[in-house]
């Protein structure tokens, strides 16, 4: 089987991928770590570099855990990403950082995180950065 982990640079980001790190070294299984953009990928901060993701799969041979890292900029957010590819994949767990919100800041920006949460056809494991 296979866990999909939502990276961004940001501490949410990393806490996610080391979380996605121990569920598949415990489990067996493989990782798809993606890394997307819904927008201008020269402007958008979540956007990895070539460099963070190399570092991504570096870590990821350095822990023995076989996975690829796929960065998507085709104008879809986050949510709608993770969950294509969770199911394309098969998935049996996604795995996404949280941070703080103020309740006017999730009500004014959204949450993709809370989407996933709420949509995902398999279990979802939220990681607080």
């Amino acid at each position: 089987m296979t866990i999909v982990v939502g990276y961004t640079t940001r501490p949410e980001g990393r806490a996610a991928l080391e979380k996605a790190i121990v569920e598949a070294k415990t489990h067996g299984e493989s990782l798809v770590v993606l890394n997307v953009s819904d927008g201008d990928g020269m402007r958008d901060p979540l956007l990895a570099s070539e460099d963070d993701l190399n570092e991504v799969r570096a870590h990821l041979a350095q822990a023995g855990v076989e996975g690829t890292v796929r960065q998507l900029v085709r104008g879809k957010d986050a949510a709608e990403e993770i969950e294509a590819v969770s199911a394309e994949v098969g998935a049996s767990l996604i795995v996404i950082g949280l941070r703080k919100r103020t309740p006017v800041g999730k009500l004014v920006l959204g949450s993709n995180s809370q989407r996933i949460l709420l949509n995902a056809a398999v279990p979802v494991l939220a990681v607080k950065a």
